[in-house]
């Protein structure tokens, strides 16, 4: 959003808090000037809506102090600027710009509006309207919590994915009726407004009907492997499309004589092409059929998102031959992609060429046949470097500076089930109860290996102070690593398998489908609550920050909260396999599926 745009949305919400005509017209006369005149806040220039324009004096037009945060400026008896009203005002019309205006935009236009990102209460009251009145937030201490990234965060979530599973689940019930031999409802509506089509053909020679393009030139936008959708139904391709079943197409030559004959033209212009046995959880995959090009025949999913976001799904082209059991993005932005599979390799993606990602590499080392000698269960970055555990007792170290060369090897006593990657450290859990402390930079990279549960280590989490981890003892361990001792255990009635450490937050998944959350208050972890999400088996995968949440489950569902307590699910999507995992980076998602594949969603580039 530049300046001016932004001035344009403060001055909107400033007008429909405060003015009448007189007031507005005097508005677009000063707004009119800005956008003829140099940037804002320069010296010599006034900025829009009265602001002040020598900064840098800290004085505003009157030679008076700018206001600050604490202070509300008294009304100005020659101006009507938005620094004239009281700040509580101020922050009252702010408080209807989205965080990312607040943020980024209102501290470029001047300094006294920059501090409205600076009132903690308000982002308070911001975090609660986006939350709702029947759920806390945030789980752990409100001291230090940032406040604009976690409302920011759940701003960007709730554009992107609220309402999209619903509309997907209603895709799959009509796909699901079409297996049966049913007639879908839309479908019915489409012959419907087929046969009226053709009765006003005379009246309509271009056979375009009003109301059809109001629709369509009102709805958000959605891609789905290179398919732009418009309110769940496809726009117009060259060629043919949907929308041929609802307006006569131009340039045909002769008039179809009954519905019947209108709907075979439609289905041989689509080029649909019917899939059988497909199950009911494949109603929402991205998956291509045979005979089929990638966009076509794919209508699950094709939901509009709210403007102007839209999000972007695909498969990344085949490259496993077996299960996927870990995803990774790393690179930032959510760039590339590292899967590991049990078909004992590393395969890194590039996101960002081709329609659907582009396989740069296997990794693997000098004589290796394969990334590993047993199946690839879990993986960890930082920085450049690229970490992979595995079953035969491995973790292989892959330099992403270097393209993906092998940059060593660590070799352990039992089988990788977990890792995570810090600054100092590489941290592992294994099948062996241990929980081990690595130097990559060393040429005996092993620190220490402390025995903190008694049964397997499955998932791990850290930071620069502590080490959490959970195991199928049913246990919660917390390594203190200043210290150098264990910290504290606590007791679960599940075992934990996936686990995300974030601020003071700890979000965990068990194998009863049921979210943990623990809070560090007074230098301890102290169970929160746990909480059904809607998950009836085994929490593969979470991912958790200041304002976001992400679970799947191998009962085929991914799903996308807000983090509240109870979370509040925005969106459920269904997999036809088991999903093993996820990785979430810089708004990108990307699932590790049961199918051998992995599929991503991301904002539309």
């Amino acid at each position: 959003m530049t300046l001016i745009e932004g001035s344009n949305v403060i001055s909107r919400a400033w007008m429909s808090e405060t003015w009448g005509r007189q007031e507005e017209e005097e508005a677009e006369a000063e707004l009119s000037e800005l956008k003829a005149g140099s940037e804002v806040g320069r010296s010599g220039r006034l900025s829009q809506l009265n602001l002040p324009c020598n900064e840098a004096l800290g004085q505003d037009q009157q030679g008076l102090p700018l206001p600050t945060p604490e202070t509300s400026p008294s009304p100005s008896n020659e101006g009507t600027g938005l620094l004239s009203l009281p700040w509580e005002m101020v922050a009252r019309i702010a408080s209807h710009l989205p965080a990312q205006c607040v943020i980024t935009v209102l501290p470029q236009v001047c300094r006294a509006l920059g501090g409205v990102g600076e009132d903690s209460s308000a982002w308070q009251l911001r975090a609660r309207r986006l939350i709702g009145p029947k759920a806390s937030f945030p789980l752990g201490p409100r001291d230090n919590f940032d406040w604009p990234t976690a409302c920011l965060e759940m701003e960007q979530l709730i554009s992107c994915w609220a309402g999209l599973g619903d509309q997907i689940a209603g895709a799959e019930r009509e796909r699901e009726g079409e297996r049966q031999g049913e007639e879908p409802a839309a479908d019915r509506e489409r012959r419907a407004e087929g046969e009226a089509g053709l009765q006003g053909a005379a009246e309509h020679p271009e056979g375009r009907e009003p109301a059809v393009e109001e629709e369509r030139a009102g709805g958000g936008e959605m891609v789905v492997d290179g398919e732009v959708l418009v309110e769940g139904r496809e726009r117009e391709q060259e060629g043919g499309g949907a929308e041929g079943v609802e307006q006569v197409m131009e340039g045909e030559g002769q008039n179809m004589e009954n519905a019947q004959e209108w709907e075979q033209e439609r289905d041989r212009r689509e080029g649909l092409h019917v899939r059988e046995g497909g199950g009911e959880e494949g109603a929402v995959e991205g998956d291509v059929a045979e005979g089929e090009r990638p966009g076509e025949g794919d209508e699950d999913g094709a939901v509009p998102i709210s403007p102007p976001t839209a999000l972007q799904r695909f498969s990344l082209p085949p490259g496993h031959i077996a299960e996927v059991n870990t995803v990774l993005l790393v690179g930032g932005e959510g760039a590339l992609c590292a899967s590991g599979s049990r078909d004992r390799n590393v395969n890194l993606w590039d996101l960002r060429e081709g329609a659907r990602g582009t396989l740069l590499r296997t990794l693997g080392g000098q004589g290796l046949f394969s990334t590993h000698r047993g199946w690839v269960w879990c993986l960890a970055a930082r920085g450049p470097l690229l970490c992979s555990g595995s079953f035969d007792s491995t973790i292989r170290l892959w330099d992403l500076g270097a393209g993906g060369a092998e940059r060593g090897l660590i070799q352990g006593r039992a089988a990788v089930l977990c890792l995570s990657c810090q600054s100092d450290a590489l941290l592992a859990g294994s099948f062996d109860k241990k929980v081990s402390i690595y130097d990559t930079r060393a040429a005996d990279p092993l620190v220490k290996s402390v025995r903190l549960h008694g049964n397997a280590v499955l998932c791990l989490a850290a930071d620069e102070q502590y080490i959490l981890s959970g195991s199928k003892d049913r246990t919660l361990a917390v390594f203190d690593r200043r210290a150098g001792k264990p910290l504290q255990k606590l007791q679960l009635s599940s075992y934990l398998l996936s686990m995300s450490y974030s601020g003071k937050e700890v979000w965990a998944g068990d194998n009863r489908g049921l979210i943990h959350t623990f809070s560090l208050r007074d230098g301890l972890f102290k169970p929160i609550s746990e909480f059904d999400v809607g998950h009836s088996a085994l929490v593969t995968g979470i991912h958790s920050s200041a304002g976001t949440l992400y679970t799947c489950s191998s009962d085929r569902t991914i799903k996308v909260h807000l983090p509240s307590a109870p979370p509040r699910t925005l969106c459920t999507l269904r997999h036809q396999a088991g999903v093993n995992g996820l990785s979430v980076e810089a708004g990108v998602l990307a699932v590790a599926s049961g199918d051998m594949c992995v599929e991503v969603w991301r904002p539309q580039r």
